[in-house]
């Protein structure tokens, strides 16, 4: 008497790959992202405070108006360099939003090019970095 061959059990899926970091060290780099975090909201907050007061005081004081064609352009100057560190800093905030992120699905700590860990001392030096060194490198042209 011949047995049925029994039909072949579906694999399971992959698992998702891991950074490979221990619960401890996840805590430590989530305490790093929410610091930066916390430093970086307030700068912004400064930022956008200082650049809504050029050319008036708190009261709407227009005394503080420049009256010089060279004030005007410092002032300009000025505002060009705030609202360049504003977005440098919102688009770090956006960075540790994502780190953020990866920690919730699992991939924090791989680098999102060769899938390879980032180092520990590069993670701990930019929290929310997502390549490692040689591909961020090949990324800038380095």
């Amino acid at each position: 008497m011949k047995v049925a061959a029994k039909p072949a059990a579906a694999e399971p899926p992959p698992a998702p790959i891991k950074g490979g970091l221990s619960k401890s060290e996840l805590k430590e780099f989530k305490s790093l992202l929410l610091a930066r975090k916390a430093v970086l909201q307030g700068d912004v907050k400064t930022l956008e405070d200082e650049a809504c007061k050029k050319g008036t005081d708190a009261a709407g004081d227009l005394s503080t108006l420049p009256m010089h064609l060279a004030d005007l352009g410092t002032d300009s100057h000025e505002q060009d360099i705030s609202l360049g560190l504003m977005e440098n800093e919102t688009d770090e905030l956006r960075e540790i939003q994502e780190a953020f992120e990866r920690i919730k699905d699992g991939s924090f700590g791989l680098c999102e090019t060769c899938r390879k860990k980032i180092p520990k001392e590069r993670l701990k030096a930019i929290p929310y970095a997502r390549l490692c060194v040689s591909c961020k490198k090949k990324e800038e042209g380095v």
